[in-house]
Protein backbone atom coordinates (compact mmCIF):
# COMPACT_ATOMS: atom_id res chain seq x y z
CA UNK A 1 0.00 0.00 0.00
CA UNK A 2 1.26 3.43 -0.43
CA UNK A 3 2.23 5.97 2.45
CA UNK A 4 -0.68 8.10 3.62
CA UNK A 5 0.49 11.46 2.66
CA UNK A 6 1.26 10.09 -1.34
CA UNK A 7 -2.54 8.25 -1.60
CA UNK A 8 -3.70 11.73 -0.01
CA UNK A 9 -2.26 13.91 -2.33
CA UNK A 10 -3.01 11.65 -5.45
CA UNK A 11 -6.63 11.47 -3.77
CA UNK A 12 -6.83 15.00 -4.30
CA UNK A 13 -6.15 15.13 -7.69
CA UNK A 14 -8.40 12.30 -8.33
CA UNK A 15 -11.29 14.59 -7.11
CA UNK A 16 -10.21 17.64 -8.42
CA UNK A 17 -10.32 15.89 -11.90
CA UNK A 18 -13.77 14.44 -11.08
CA UNK A 19 -15.07 17.39 -10.46
CA UNK A 20 -13.90 19.58 -13.16
CA UNK A 21 -14.04 17.07 -16.23
CA UNK A 22 -17.61 15.24 -14.88
CA UNK A 23 -15.18 11.87 -15.02
CA UNK A 24 -17.99 9.36 -14.41
CA UNK A 25 -17.66 8.36 -10.73
CA UNK A 26 -16.80 4.28 -11.75
CA UNK A 27 -13.74 6.33 -13.64
CA UNK A 28 -12.84 7.92 -10.61
CA UNK A 29 -13.48 4.91 -8.33
CA UNK A 30 -11.30 2.60 -10.91
CA UNK A 31 -8.16 5.46 -10.60
CA UNK A 32 -8.15 5.33 -7.00
CA UNK A 33 -8.21 1.46 -7.00
CA UNK A 34 -5.23 1.28 -9.86
CA UNK A 35 -3.29 3.68 -7.63
CA UNK A 36 -4.69 1.50 -4.21
CA UNK A 37 -3.89 -1.77 -5.41
CA UNK A 38 -0.85 -3.89 -5.60
CA UNK A 39 -1.79 -5.75 -8.69
CA UNK A 40 -3.30 -3.23 -10.53
CA UNK A 41 -3.49 -4.75 -13.92
CA UNK A 42 -6.51 -6.86 -12.94
CA UNK A 43 -8.58 -4.44 -11.92
CA UNK A 44 -10.36 -2.89 -15.53
CA UNK A 45 -12.27 -6.65 -15.71
CA UNK A 46 -13.29 -6.43 -12.58
CA UNK A 47 -15.40 -3.10 -12.53
CA UNK A 48 -18.97 -3.50 -14.63
CA UNK A 49 -20.95 -0.48 -15.31
CA UNK A 50 -24.18 -0.66 -17.12
CA UNK A 51 -22.09 -0.16 -20.56
CA UNK A 52 -20.97 -3.44 -20.00
CA UNK A 53 -22.70 -6.35 -21.89
CA UNK A 54 -22.36 -8.40 -18.82
CA UNK A 55 -23.64 -5.94 -15.94
CA UNK A 56 -26.86 -7.00 -16.09
CA UNK A 57 -26.13 -11.04 -15.80
CA UNK A 58 -23.36 -10.36 -13.20
CA UNK A 59 -26.16 -7.41 -11.05
CA UNK A 60 -28.79 -10.93 -11.31
CA UNK A 61 -26.80 -13.78 -10.84
CA UNK A 62 -27.21 -14.26 -7.07
CA UNK A 63 -30.12 -12.14 -6.58
CA UNK A 64 -33.13 -14.98 -5.90
CA UNK A 65 -36.04 -12.26 -5.31
CA UNK A 66 -37.06 -11.34 -8.63
CA UNK A 67 -39.18 -8.08 -6.71
CA UNK A 68 -35.68 -6.35 -6.41
CA UNK A 69 -34.52 -7.14 -9.89
CA UNK A 70 -38.12 -4.87 -11.93
CA UNK A 71 -37.06 -2.05 -14.14
CA UNK A 72 -38.51 0.45 -11.22
CA UNK A 73 -36.10 -0.38 -8.73
CA UNK A 74 -32.67 1.19 -8.20
CA UNK A 75 -29.72 -0.07 -10.29
CA UNK A 76 -25.59 0.60 -8.90
CA UNK A 77 -23.45 2.61 -10.69
CA UNK A 78 -21.63 0.27 -11.14
CA UNK A 79 -20.13 -3.61 -9.40
CA UNK A 80 -16.32 -4.16 -8.67
CA UNK A 81 -15.81 -7.91 -8.06
CA UNK A 82 -12.81 -8.00 -6.66
CA UNK A 83 -10.48 -11.62 -6.36
CA UNK A 84 -8.17 -10.64 -3.69
CA UNK A 85 -8.18 -9.29 0.08
CA UNK A 86 -6.37 -6.23 -0.80
CA UNK A 87 -8.55 -5.46 -3.44
CA UNK A 88 -11.42 -5.38 -0.53
CA UNK A 89 -9.59 -3.02 1.25
CA UNK A 90 -9.01 -0.63 -1.57
CA UNK A 91 -12.47 -0.95 -2.60
CA UNK A 92 -13.26 0.42 1.34
CA UNK A 93 -10.33 3.05 1.21
CA UNK A 94 -11.69 4.60 -2.12
CA UNK A 95 -15.48 4.32 -1.68
CA UNK A 96 -14.93 5.92 1.87
CA UNK A 97 -12.72 8.86 0.33
CA UNK A 98 -15.28 9.41 -2.58
CA UNK A 99 -18.13 9.65 -1.07
CA UNK A 100 -19.53 6.60 -2.82
CA UNK A 101 -22.34 4.87 -0.78
CA UNK A 102 -21.64 1.04 -0.60
CA UNK A 103 -23.61 -2.47 -0.73
CA UNK A 104 -21.73 -5.68 0.13
CA UNK A 105 -22.98 -9.24 -1.31
CA UNK A 106 -21.50 -12.28 -0.58
CA UNK A 107 -23.76 -13.97 -2.84
CA UNK A 108 -27.13 -15.86 -0.80
CA UNK A 109 -30.70 -14.99 -0.67
CA UNK A 110 -31.18 -11.71 1.01
CA UNK A 111 -35.09 -11.67 0.81
CA UNK A 112 -34.95 -7.44 0.83
CA UNK A 113 -32.01 -7.21 -1.77
CA UNK A 114 -30.23 -4.86 0.47
CA UNK A 115 -26.62 -5.94 -0.77
CA UNK A 116 -27.74 -4.99 -4.42
CA UNK A 117 -30.39 -1.93 -3.92
CA UNK A 118 -30.34 0.53 -2.26
CA UNK A 119 -33.88 2.28 -1.83
CA UNK A 120 -32.31 5.21 0.93
CA UNK A 121 -29.60 6.99 -1.19
CA UNK A 122 -28.00 6.85 -4.59
CA UNK A 123 -25.36 6.55 -6.53
CA UNK A 124 -24.49 3.56 -4.85
CA UNK A 125 -22.17 0.38 -6.04
CA UNK A 126 -21.76 -2.98 -5.00
CA UNK A 127 -18.67 -4.81 -3.75
CA UNK A 128 -19.44 -8.40 -4.97
CA UNK A 129 -17.46 -11.00 -3.20
CA UNK A 130 -18.59 -13.61 -5.89
CA UNK A 131 -14.92 -14.58 -6.43
CA UNK A 132 -13.63 -14.82 -3.40
CA UNK A 133 -14.93 -18.43 -2.23
CA UNK A 134 -11.99 -20.63 -1.24
CA UNK A 135 -12.26 -23.43 1.20
CA UNK A 136 -9.39 -24.98 3.33
CA UNK A 137 -10.14 -27.90 5.16
CA UNK A 138 -8.08 -29.07 8.24
CA UNK A 139 -9.41 -32.05 9.70
CA UNK A 140 -6.87 -32.44 12.23
CA UNK A 141 -7.46 -28.92 13.68
CA UNK A 142 -11.38 -30.05 13.18
CA UNK A 143 -11.59 -26.68 11.49
CA UNK A 144 -11.45 -24.68 7.93
CA UNK A 145 -10.95 -21.16 6.74
CA UNK A 146 -13.73 -20.55 4.19
CA UNK A 147 -13.79 -17.19 2.06
CA UNK A 148 -17.12 -15.26 1.73
CA UNK A 149 -18.53 -15.87 -1.30
CA UNK A 150 -18.30 -19.11 -0.77
CA UNK A 151 -22.04 -21.26 -0.98
CA UNK A 152 -22.31 -23.39 2.64
CA UNK A 153 -23.21 -25.99 -0.17
CA UNK A 154 -19.28 -25.19 -1.01
CA UNK A 155 -18.25 -25.65 2.31
CA UNK A 156 -20.38 -28.69 2.52
CA UNK A 157 -18.60 -30.78 -0.21
CA UNK A 158 -15.35 -29.92 0.82
CA UNK A 159 -15.75 -30.83 4.47
CA UNK A 160 -17.18 -34.20 3.07
CA UNK A 161 -13.52 -34.56 -0.04
CA UNK A 162 -11.90 -34.76 3.66
CA UNK A 163 -14.32 -36.76 6.06
CA UNK A 164 -17.40 -38.79 6.18
CA UNK A 165 -17.64 -37.72 9.55
CA UNK A 166 -16.87 -34.40 9.74
CA UNK A 167 -19.84 -31.57 9.37
CA UNK A 168 -20.79 -27.86 9.94
CA UNK A 169 -24.33 -26.52 11.44
CA UNK A 170 -25.55 -24.23 9.40
CA UNK A 171 -28.26 -23.55 6.51
CA UNK A 172 -30.71 -25.96 5.29
CA UNK A 173 -30.73 -24.02 1.56
CA UNK A 174 -26.95 -24.91 -0.31
CA UNK A 175 -27.22 -21.51 -2.06
CA UNK A 176 -26.91 -19.60 1.10
CA UNK A 177 -23.68 -16.94 0.47
CA UNK A 178 -21.63 -17.78 3.84
CA UNK A 179 -20.25 -14.29 3.91
CA UNK A 180 -23.52 -12.74 5.01
CA UNK A 181 -25.29 -16.20 6.33
CA UNK A 182 -23.10 -16.53 9.11
CA UNK A 183 -23.46 -12.97 10.60
CA UNK A 184 -27.23 -13.75 11.17
CA UNK A 185 -26.21 -16.68 13.16
CA UNK A 186 -26.98 -19.43 10.32
CA UNK A 187 -29.22 -22.20 11.85
CA UNK A 188 -29.59 -25.54 10.28
CA UNK A 189 -30.65 -28.84 10.80
CA UNK A 190 -28.05 -30.03 13.26
CA UNK A 191 -28.78 -26.38 15.63
CA UNK A 192 -30.57 -28.91 18.22
CA UNK A 193 -27.17 -30.79 18.21
CA UNK A 194 -24.38 -28.01 17.87
CA UNK A 195 -26.32 -24.57 17.92
CA UNK A 196 -26.01 -22.39 14.96
CA UNK A 197 -23.34 -21.42 12.44
CA UNK A 198 -22.31 -18.23 14.54
CA UNK A 199 -22.09 -20.70 18.08
CA UNK A 200 -19.37 -22.75 16.08
CA UNK A 201 -16.81 -20.06 14.38
CA UNK A 202 -13.56 -19.51 15.69
CA UNK A 203 -11.75 -16.89 14.09
CA UNK A 204 -12.73 -14.29 11.35
CA UNK A 205 -10.99 -11.88 8.62
CA UNK A 206 -12.91 -8.39 8.28
CA UNK A 207 -11.80 -4.89 6.80
CA UNK A 208 -13.25 -2.27 9.02
CA UNK A 209 -14.21 1.02 7.78
CA UNK A 210 -10.38 2.20 7.76
CA UNK A 211 -9.50 -0.48 5.02
CA UNK A 212 -7.64 -2.91 7.43
CA UNK A 213 -7.78 -6.56 7.62
CA UNK A 214 -8.09 -7.31 11.09
CA UNK A 215 -8.68 -10.96 12.59
CA UNK A 216 -10.36 -11.59 15.70
CA UNK A 217 -7.31 -10.87 17.98
CA UNK A 218 -6.87 -7.38 16.09
CA UNK A 219 -10.58 -6.59 15.89
CA UNK A 220 -11.38 -7.66 19.69
CA UNK A 221 -14.10 -9.64 21.02
CA UNK A 222 -16.95 -6.76 20.99
CA UNK A 223 -16.38 -6.97 17.25
CA UNK A 224 -15.99 -10.45 17.09
CA UNK A 225 -19.03 -11.05 19.02
CA UNK A 226 -21.03 -8.74 16.80
CA UNK A 227 -20.44 -10.06 13.81
CA UNK A 228 -21.24 -13.93 14.78
CA UNK A 229 -25.43 -12.50 14.56
CA UNK A 230 -25.57 -9.28 14.23
CA UNK A 231 -26.58 -9.04 11.06
CA UNK A 232 -24.48 -8.26 7.82
CA UNK A 233 -23.76 -4.92 6.41
CA UNK A 234 -23.11 -3.01 9.54
CA UNK A 235 -19.62 -3.40 10.91
CA UNK A 236 -17.13 -4.03 8.07
CA UNK A 237 -16.80 -6.23 5.20
CA UNK A 238 -16.31 -10.24 6.11
CA UNK A 239 -13.46 -11.51 4.00
CA UNK A 240 -12.98 -14.86 6.09
CA UNK A 241 -14.68 -16.85 8.66
CA UNK A 242 -12.71 -19.83 10.52
CA UNK A 243 -15.36 -22.47 11.80
CA UNK A 244 -15.46 -25.08 14.00
CA UNK A 245 -16.28 -28.60 12.57
CA UNK A 246 -18.09 -31.08 14.02
CA UNK A 247 -18.78 -34.67 14.61
CA UNK A 248 -21.22 -36.31 12.19
CA UNK A 249 -21.74 -40.39 12.18
CA UNK A 250 -21.25 -42.68 9.15
CA UNK A 251 -24.56 -43.41 9.03
CA UNK A 252 -27.52 -40.79 8.98
CA UNK A 253 -30.85 -41.09 8.42
CA UNK A 254 -33.67 -38.83 6.98
CA UNK A 255 -37.49 -39.11 5.85
CA UNK A 256 -40.33 -36.92 4.24
CA UNK A 257 -43.80 -37.47 5.54
CA UNK A 258 -46.94 -36.14 4.19
CA UNK A 259 -50.42 -35.47 5.76
CA UNK A 260 -53.39 -33.06 4.02
CA UNK A 261 -55.88 -31.54 6.30
CA UNK A 262 -57.87 -34.48 5.40
CA UNK A 263 -55.81 -36.75 6.90
CA UNK A 264 -55.26 -35.56 10.21
CA UNK A 265 -53.13 -32.90 9.85
CA UNK A 266 -54.19 -30.66 12.34
CA UNK A 267 -53.71 -33.12 15.05
CA UNK A 268 -50.46 -34.64 14.41
CA UNK A 269 -49.38 -30.67 13.95
CA UNK A 270 -50.79 -29.76 17.41
CA UNK A 271 -48.67 -32.89 18.87
CA UNK A 272 -45.73 -31.57 16.65
CA UNK A 273 -45.20 -28.26 18.57
CA UNK A 274 -45.05 -30.18 21.69
CA UNK A 275 -43.02 -33.41 20.61
CA UNK A 276 -40.26 -31.46 18.39
CA UNK A 277 -38.44 -28.75 20.77
CA UNK A 278 -38.09 -31.50 23.41
CA UNK A 279 -37.05 -34.87 21.64
CA UNK A 280 -33.90 -36.69 21.41
CA UNK A 281 -31.50 -33.60 20.15
CA UNK A 282 -30.26 -35.99 17.90
CA UNK A 283 -33.40 -35.68 15.78
CA UNK A 284 -34.13 -32.29 13.50
CA UNK A 285 -38.10 -32.42 12.09
CA UNK A 286 -38.75 -29.04 10.35
CA UNK A 287 -42.71 -28.82 8.74
CA UNK A 288 -43.33 -26.89 5.37
CA UNK A 289 -46.80 -26.11 5.32
CA UNK A 290 -48.38 -25.42 1.82
CA UNK A 291 -51.49 -25.94 -0.34
CA UNK A 292 -52.69 -28.66 -2.57
CA UNK A 293 -55.66 -30.19 -4.35
CA UNK A 294 -56.60 -32.93 -2.74
CA UNK A 295 -56.25 -36.28 -4.88
CA UNK A 296 -59.78 -37.61 -3.99
CA UNK A 297 -62.40 -34.63 -4.02
CA UNK A 298 -60.30 -31.93 -6.12
CA UNK A 299 -60.46 -29.45 -3.25
CA UNK A 300 -57.92 -26.81 -2.61
CA UNK A 301 -56.31 -28.39 1.06
CA UNK A 302 -53.64 -27.50 3.12
CA UNK A 303 -50.89 -30.69 3.35
CA UNK A 304 -48.24 -30.43 5.91
CA UNK A 305 -44.65 -32.44 5.02
CA UNK A 306 -42.57 -33.58 8.07
CA UNK A 307 -38.84 -32.94 6.53
CA UNK A 308 -36.24 -34.86 8.64
CA UNK A 309 -32.78 -35.41 9.38
CA UNK A 310 -31.56 -38.25 12.21
CA UNK A 311 -27.85 -38.33 13.22
CA UNK A 312 -28.28 -42.29 13.85
CA UNK A 313 -29.57 -45.38 12.44
CA UNK A 314 -33.18 -45.91 10.68
CA UNK A 315 -33.62 -48.33 13.59
CA UNK A 316 -32.36 -46.26 16.75
CA UNK A 317 -34.98 -43.67 14.98
CA UNK A 318 -37.83 -45.63 14.62
CA UNK A 319 -37.50 -45.96 17.88
CA UNK A 320 -37.55 -42.74 19.52
CA UNK A 321 -40.04 -41.97 17.02
CA UNK A 322 -42.51 -44.78 18.38
CA UNK A 323 -42.00 -43.69 21.83
CA UNK A 324 -41.90 -39.43 21.47
CA UNK A 325 -44.03 -38.94 18.18
CA UNK A 326 -46.25 -41.93 17.22
CA UNK A 327 -49.01 -39.90 15.96
CA UNK A 328 -46.62 -39.66 12.78
CA UNK A 329 -47.25 -43.29 12.05
CA UNK A 330 -43.30 -43.18 10.90
CA UNK A 331 -42.42 -46.74 9.06
CA UNK A 332 -39.16 -48.18 8.54
CA UNK A 333 -40.10 -47.90 4.55
CA UNK A 334 -40.42 -44.37 5.13
CA UNK A 335 -36.53 -43.33 6.19
CA UNK A 336 -33.58 -43.42 4.19
CA UNK A 337 -30.20 -44.33 5.75
CA UNK A 338 -27.41 -42.30 3.84
CA UNK A 339 -24.39 -40.14 4.54
CA UNK A 340 -24.31 -36.94 6.01
CA UNK A 341 -23.40 -34.97 3.07
CA UNK A 342 -26.30 -36.83 0.75
CA UNK A 343 -28.99 -35.79 4.03
CA UNK A 344 -27.35 -32.65 2.91
CA UNK A 345 -28.90 -32.22 -0.36
CA UNK A 346 -31.95 -35.11 0.61
CA UNK A 347 -32.93 -31.79 3.39
CA UNK A 348 -32.09 -28.82 0.46
CA UNK A 349 -35.04 -30.92 -1.40
CA UNK A 350 -32.69 -32.90 -4.65
CA UNK A 351 -33.63 -35.84 -5.83
CA UNK A 352 -32.96 -38.96 -4.87
CA UNK A 353 -29.55 -40.00 -6.46
CA UNK A 354 -28.26 -36.61 -6.84
CA UNK A 355 -24.23 -36.02 -6.70
CA UNK A 356 -22.79 -34.05 -4.22
CA UNK A 357 -21.23 -32.23 -6.51
CA UNK A 358 -24.09 -29.87 -7.39
CA UNK A 359 -23.05 -28.00 -4.53
CA UNK A 360 -20.23 -26.72 -6.41
CA UNK A 361 -22.62 -24.54 -8.77
CA UNK A 362 -22.62 -21.72 -6.05
CA UNK A 363 -25.64 -20.33 -7.28
CA UNK A 364 -29.60 -20.40 -6.19
CA UNK A 365 -31.23 -22.69 -8.35
CA UNK A 366 -34.59 -20.98 -8.45
CA UNK A 367 -35.55 -17.69 -8.57
CA UNK A 368 -38.97 -16.11 -8.35
CA UNK A 369 -41.17 -13.04 -6.81
CA UNK A 370 -41.51 -13.15 -3.12
CA UNK A 371 -42.17 -11.49 0.37
CA UNK A 372 -41.20 -12.98 3.30
CA UNK A 373 -41.57 -12.93 6.91
CA UNK A 374 -40.58 -14.60 10.31
CA UNK A 375 -41.83 -15.15 13.88
CA UNK A 376 -40.97 -17.03 17.31
CA UNK A 377 -43.38 -19.12 18.91
CA UNK A 378 -42.97 -19.89 22.73
CA UNK A 379 -46.71 -21.14 23.47
CA UNK A 380 -48.28 -24.50 21.92
CA UNK A 381 -50.87 -22.63 19.49
CA UNK A 382 -53.99 -24.45 20.16
CA UNK A 383 -55.79 -26.91 17.69
CA UNK A 384 -59.01 -24.95 17.30
CA UNK A 385 -56.96 -22.12 16.58
CA UNK A 386 -55.03 -23.76 13.98
CA UNK A 387 -58.10 -25.18 12.16
CA UNK A 388 -59.32 -21.47 12.25
CA UNK A 389 -55.46 -20.22 10.40
CA UNK A 390 -55.99 -22.30 7.91
CA UNK A 391 -58.73 -20.47 6.63
CA UNK A 392 -56.92 -17.49 6.02
CA UNK A 393 -53.62 -19.34 4.91
CA UNK A 394 -56.02 -20.77 1.73
CA UNK A 395 -56.77 -17.00 0.98
CA UNK A 396 -53.30 -16.96 -0.91
CA UNK A 397 -52.71 -18.34 -4.16
CA UNK A 398 -48.44 -19.12 -3.93
CA UNK A 399 -48.27 -19.97 -0.10
CA UNK A 400 -45.47 -21.60 2.15
CA UNK A 401 -45.01 -21.62 6.33
CA UNK A 402 -41.80 -23.62 6.95
CA UNK A 403 -41.62 -24.62 11.00
CA UNK A 404 -38.28 -24.93 12.43
CA UNK A 405 -38.32 -26.83 15.57
CA UNK A 406 -35.82 -25.50 18.65
CA UNK A 407 -34.53 -26.51 21.87
CA UNK A 408 -31.96 -29.15 22.86
CA UNK A 409 -28.52 -27.36 22.54
CA UNK A 410 -30.42 -23.64 21.34
CA UNK A 411 -32.12 -23.68 25.10
CA UNK A 412 -28.43 -24.27 26.36
CA UNK A 413 -26.23 -21.61 25.03
CA UNK A 414 -26.95 -17.83 26.54
CA UNK A 415 -29.36 -15.44 24.94
CA UNK A 416 -26.64 -12.77 24.95
CA UNK A 417 -23.57 -15.29 23.54
CA UNK A 418 -24.14 -14.16 20.50
CA UNK A 419 -26.33 -11.27 19.16
CA UNK A 420 -28.87 -14.03 18.42
CA UNK A 421 -31.32 -14.08 20.91
CA UNK A 422 -33.81 -16.88 20.18
CA UNK A 423 -32.79 -19.18 22.78
CA UNK A 424 -34.08 -20.83 25.49
CA UNK A 425 -37.96 -20.62 25.72
CA UNK A 426 -38.35 -20.53 21.81
CA UNK A 427 -40.31 -24.10 20.65
CA UNK A 428 -39.79 -22.99 17.11
CA UNK A 429 -39.32 -20.47 14.40
CA UNK A 430 -42.02 -19.48 11.42
CA UNK A 431 -41.09 -18.50 8.16
CA UNK A 432 -44.07 -16.93 5.70
CA UNK A 433 -43.60 -16.77 2.24
CA UNK A 434 -45.98 -15.34 -0.66
CA UNK A 435 -44.71 -15.97 -4.00
CA UNK A 436 -45.98 -15.58 -7.44
CA UNK A 437 -44.40 -15.54 -11.01
CA UNK A 438 -46.29 -12.96 -13.11
CA UNK A 439 -44.06 -10.11 -11.79
CA UNK A 440 -45.88 -6.68 -10.60
CA UNK A 441 -49.21 -7.53 -12.29
CA UNK A 442 -50.53 -9.72 -8.28
CA UNK A 443 -47.36 -8.09 -6.34
CA UNK A 444 -49.85 -5.95 -4.67
CA UNK A 445 -52.32 -8.76 -4.01
CA UNK A 446 -49.81 -10.80 -2.37
CA UNK A 447 -47.87 -8.33 -0.52
CA UNK A 448 -51.78 -7.42 1.16
CA UNK A 449 -52.04 -11.06 1.86
CA UNK A 450 -48.78 -11.44 3.48
CA UNK A 451 -48.80 -8.27 6.06
CA UNK A 452 -52.82 -9.58 7.01
CA UNK A 453 -51.60 -13.14 7.83
CA UNK A 454 -48.72 -11.84 9.53
CA UNK A 455 -51.02 -9.71 11.77
CA UNK A 456 -53.52 -12.54 12.31
CA UNK A 457 -50.55 -14.40 13.90
CA UNK A 458 -49.74 -11.73 16.51
CA UNK A 459 -51.85 -13.43 19.23
CA UNK A 460 -49.93 -16.72 18.79
CA UNK A 461 -46.39 -15.84 18.73
CA UNK A 462 -43.95 -13.94 20.98
CA UNK A 463 -44.31 -10.58 22.16
CA UNK A 464 -42.46 -7.60 23.59
CA UNK A 465 -40.94 -7.87 21.64
CA UNK A 466 -42.51 -9.86 18.59
CA UNK A 467 -38.94 -11.62 17.41
CA UNK A 468 -37.93 -11.96 14.13
CA UNK A 469 -35.28 -13.61 12.38
CA UNK A 470 -32.33 -10.50 10.99
CA UNK A 471 -31.26 -12.86 8.37
CA UNK A 472 -34.94 -12.71 7.07
CA UNK A 473 -35.28 -9.00 6.70
CA UNK A 474 -38.28 -7.35 6.61
CA UNK A 475 -38.76 -3.91 5.35
CA UNK A 476 -42.02 -3.71 6.86
CA UNK A 477 -40.43 -3.85 10.52
CA UNK A 478 -40.00 -0.02 11.98
CA UNK A 479 -39.21 1.34 8.41
CA UNK A 480 -39.15 4.47 7.36
CA UNK A 481 -36.97 5.20 4.02
CA UNK A 482 -36.40 8.99 4.44
CA UNK A 483 -35.21 8.45 7.44
CA UNK A 484 -34.21 5.05 7.83
CA UNK A 485 -30.76 5.51 9.30
CA UNK A 486 -31.90 7.17 12.33
CA UNK A 487 -30.95 5.67 15.85
CA UNK A 488 -34.91 6.26 17.05
CA UNK A 489 -36.22 4.20 13.38
CA UNK A 490 -33.46 1.80 13.76
CA UNK A 491 -34.95 0.86 17.84
CA UNK A 492 -37.98 -0.42 16.09
CA UNK A 493 -36.70 -3.23 14.20
CA UNK A 494 -32.98 -3.77 16.02
CA UNK A 495 -35.44 -4.65 19.05
CA UNK A 496 -37.33 -7.31 17.39
CA UNK A 497 -34.53 -8.76 15.63
CA UNK A 498 -31.64 -8.56 18.49
CA UNK A 499 -33.79 -8.02 21.74
CA UNK A 500 -31.47 -6.91 24.38
CA UNK A 501 -28.46 -7.58 22.49
CA UNK A 502 -29.13 -4.61 20.41
CA UNK A 503 -28.06 -1.84 23.28
CA UNK A 504 -24.69 -3.88 22.79
CA UNK A 505 -24.24 -3.92 19.35
CA UNK A 506 -25.16 0.30 18.80
CA UNK A 507 -21.69 0.49 21.33
CA UNK A 508 -19.59 -1.48 19.11
CA UNK A 509 -20.84 0.15 15.85
CA UNK A 510 -20.10 3.33 17.41
CA UNK A 511 -16.52 1.96 18.42
CA UNK A 512 -15.51 0.70 15.43
CA UNK A 513 -18.02 2.68 12.72
CA UNK A 514 -18.85 6.08 13.93
CA UNK A 515 -19.42 7.79 10.52
CA UNK A 516 -21.42 4.77 9.77
CA UNK A 517 -20.03 4.06 6.45
CA UNK A 518 -21.51 0.62 6.43
CA UNK A 519 -25.28 1.11 6.15
CA UNK A 520 -28.12 0.25 4.50
CA UNK A 521 -32.25 0.05 5.30
CA UNK A 522 -32.08 -1.87 8.75
CA UNK A 523 -28.30 -1.64 9.33
CA UNK A 524 -27.04 -1.21 12.85
CA UNK A 525 -26.63 2.54 13.60
CA UNK A 526 -23.98 4.05 15.82
CA UNK A 527 -24.88 6.45 18.36
CA UNK A 528 -26.19 9.78 18.01
CA UNK A 529 -23.49 12.41 18.51
CA UNK A 530 -23.14 14.34 21.90
CA UNK A 531 -24.60 10.75 23.16
CA UNK A 532 -22.55 9.37 26.46
CA UNK A 533 -24.37 5.41 25.08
Amino acid sequence: MQSPMLFISTFVVLLSISLTNSVPIQETFNSCLKLQSQIPNQFPSAVYTPNNSSFTSVLESTANNLRYLLPSVPKPEFIFTPFHDSQVQSAVVCAKQLGIHMRIRSGGHDYEGLSYVSLIEKPFMILDLAKLRDIDVNIAQNAAWIQAGATIGEVYYRISEKSATHGYPAGLCTSLGIGGHITGGAYGSMMRKYGLGADNVLDAKIVDANGRILDRKAMGEDLFWAIRGGGGGSFGVILWWKIQLVHVPQIVTVFRVTKTLEQGANKVLYRWQKVAPNIDENLFIRVLIQTSNESVSGHRTVTTSYNAQFLGSANRLIKVMKQSFPELGLKRKDVLETSWINSVLYIAGYPNGTKPEILLQGKPTMKVYYKAKSDFVRKVIPEKSLNSLWKKFLQDDGPLMIWNPYGGKMSKISESATPFPHRKGTLYKVQYVSGWIDGEKSMAKHMDWMRKFYNYMGPYVSKNPRETYVNYRDLDIGMNLKNSTSFSNAWSFGYKYFKGNFVRLVKVKSKVDPSNFFRHEQSIPPLPKGSKG
